[in-house]
């Protein structure tokens, strides 16, 4: 008698950061094969380079912006002198002391994940991938002196979520000591006398806030006309005007044509001619996708000019074996819009129930001080007619717990459907706006009206009360 029995479907992940992450532990979860490939270490550079790190740093930042503002809510702090008489003491910020925290948390984070694929049956493999077609992946992982092994991995669906990596200019070549890109940071030991960041995009407007309240003075050099120019423009305004009152010099209208050492630091030189000197240099001016040569083309997977992968809302590509997910496709490059592409992925290419990923119910903050929180349709595109929507904006300033909070600057606002009042979208504009932007992102997901938000109850006082409030606000005469 011959026993024939089913072959576990096989997956091949080739990157680890959370997209990668995702797929894999998705995958194991259905019973597959699983087998991940990453050159660095699980996580990839969201986890060791880029998110965490970054919002490690911006949450000490936090913490110092809390010390120097304890006195607006009556909390003074003191030591005694030689005398006896009370002194107030400096505000002083260990950079080195914070990057060391910041990164070895990384490489923790890192390890987390890395033991939980082993838990869940994953292969993780280290080492470089490409594709060989589409059906395998090749892995070259190196012995040292005794050269380089060579391993192929044969596939039914392949994953491919290799991220992205900081756009480097000519014109400005970092150095890893005076001009940096944004994974390069951590190795400072001391917090820069003067840093100037080129690009007011989300990168180099976080780490300018963040550096600003670290105590450097810092000139921000805006190509547009307002920081943040993707993003809701009276969210935008409140940042830029916050950044200026903290002493930020925003330069906006400006190009940066080059950036070089000097003796003693850096010195930038603007289209205009106009020169700005400073001690160090953030070059915050997009990414470009880690695609190239990795034999994507040669398997057949569409990319657009700018190398990132076309896929659809399944994270599929051109190919049908072929998924991809995270910073190297055409979607928002979000490690939470990664992650959810990867377990998508998986779940399609293994047969199991599949919501389409809808780019519009995304949420997404930007970690400035205030932060800038968004979801579903914008006010640009209701005012241009694309949307059909009303608006109704409420200043952070009459919501009781804010003053109680001393926080003087943001806003909620809701945009509802025309007629229906249901939510389509919002902005939150407030400390902590990445967690009050969630009761919208439900409301968006879920189709709720404005009255079913209202009808749900919120603390008082609460900072949520003024979701609330907007909601009531905007009530629906039947």
């Amino acid at each position: 008698m011959v026993y024939e029995f089913e072959r576990k479907q096989r997956i091949a992940v080739l990157g680890g950061g959370p997209g990668g992450y995702d797929a894999a532990i998705a995958g194991a979860q259905l019973g597959a094969d699983v087998t991940l490939i990453e050159r660095v270490g699980v996580g990839g550079s969201a986890v060791l380079t880029d998110v965490v790190p970054s919002k490690t740093l911006i949450a000490t930042a936090e913490a110092t912006n809390a010390i120097g503002e304890a006195a607006d809510l009556g909390v003074q702090f003191f030591t005694r002198g030689g005398t006896g008489k009370p002194v107030r003491p400096e505000i002083a910020v260990n950079l080195a002391a914070v990057n060391k925290r910041l990164l070895g948390l990384a490489r923790q984070q890192s390890e987390d994940m890395k033991s939980s694929l082993i838990r869940s049956g994953v292969r993780v493999v280290t080492g470089e991938g490409r594709l060989d077609g589409p059906n395998s992946v090749i892995v070259s992982t190196s012995k040292g002196e005794e050269g380089t092994d060579f391993d192929e991995i044969e596939a039914d669906t392949i994953v491919v979520s290799v991220g992205a990596s900081p756009r480097i200019l000519d014109s400005a070549v970092p150095d890893g000591e005076r001009i940096f890109t944004w994974t390069q940071l951590y190795t400072l030991k001391t917090v820069p006398e003067h840093l100037i960041v080129v690009g007011s995009g989300v990168t180099g407007a976080e780490f300018a806030s963040a550096y600003t309240a670290l105590g450097s003075k810092v000139t921000l050099i805006s190509s547009r006309d307002q920081v943040l120019p993707g993003e809701d423009a009276d969210a935008a305004a409140v940042i830029e005007n916050v950044f200026k009152r903290n002493g930020m010099t925003v330069l906006s209208k400006s190009r940066a044509d080059s950036v070089v050492r000097t003796d003693k630091g850096v010195i930038a030189t603007l289209s205009d001619g106009r020169t700005v000197e400073g001690s160090h240099c953030l070059m915050a001016v997009g990414s470009i996708p880690n695609t190239e040569g990795i034999g994507l083309a040669e398997a057949g997977v569409q990319l657009t000019e700018s190398g990132h992968i076309r896929v659809n809302r399944v994270a599929r590509t051109s190919m049908p074996s072929i998924y991809a997910a995270g910073d190297c496709t055409t979607f928002l490059p979000l490690a939470s819009v990664a992650s959810m592409q990867g377990r998508t992925a998986v779940f399609h290419a293994m047969g199991d129930a599949v919501n389409p990923t809808e780019l519009r119910n995304v949420s997404s903050n930007i970690f400035t001080q205030p932060q800038i929180a968004t979801v579903g349709w914008t006010q640009r595109q209701i005012e241009e007619g694309i949307a059909q929507g009303d608006i109704y904006k409420l200043p952070l300033s009459e919501n009781p717990r804010a003053k109680m909070m001393g926080i003087k600057e943001g806003f909620v606002k809701l945009f509802a459907r025309t007629g229906s009042g249901t939510v389509i979208g919002g902005v939150v504009v407030a400390p902590n706006a990445s967690e009050l932007i969630f009761p919208i992102a439900l409301a968006v997901e879920h189709r709720l009206t404005v009255d079913a938000v209202s009808r749900a109850f919120s603390v008082y006082p609460s900072l949520s009360g003024s979701i609330s409030d907007a909601a009531r606000a905007m009530h629906i005469v039947l």
